[in-house]
């Protein structure tokens, strides 16, 4: 049996990530990050809070949308913002159990207040520089899919 910090990463399926993103240099930013790291995963992008809401409700084209085993979640976003787009995920019995990180802008404590009174499972001011990002990044993975069980998932490591 292997400890979460020598496990090796399950090769069974990619992890599912959902980025909720409308800004395309952080969007390509962390896309490149998650290519980088040790853990198969797929990022897909909803550029829009509307759009992610239809994604993972599965609606009109996004029938065929596999479910996320994380969301990461701007706050400020077009159409409907990111402290709604929370909102409706966590009052959803069918994706509350999904693990939404905030990456956000702001170190407004008012916003981080927001964010866990909206049932965020983390808030993180994004980084400025692409070093710190992938560090983030790799922290988020090792967490979420080497550390903890998520429902339905088990650990992702063998």
């Amino acid at each position: 049996m292997s400890s979460p910090a020598t496990a090796r990463p399950s090769r069974h399926r990619s992890i599912e990530i959902l980025l909720v993103e409308d800004n395309l240099g952080d969007i390509l930013l962390t896309r490149e990050a998650f290519r980088k790291s040790k853990l198969a995963n797929r990022v897909t992008v909803a550029e829009d809070g509307e759009q992610a809401l239809a994604m993972l409700r599965k609606e009109a084209d996004f029938r065929d949308q596999p479910r996320p085993d994380l969301i990461l979640l701007d706050l400020n976003l077009p159409r409907i913002d990111g402290g709604e787009v929370l909102r409706q995920i966590k009052d959803d019995p069918k994706l509350r159990d999904i693990p939404v990180v905030i990456l956000s802008g702001s170190h407004a404590q008012m916003e981080v207040a927001r964010s866990y009174a909206l049932h965020a499972n983390a808030h993180i001011v994004k980084p400025v520089n692409f070093q710190r990002l992938q560090e983030i990044i790799a922290t988020i993975e090792n967490f979420w899919f080497m550390v903890v069980a998520l429902p339905g998932r088990g650990r992702w490591s063998n």
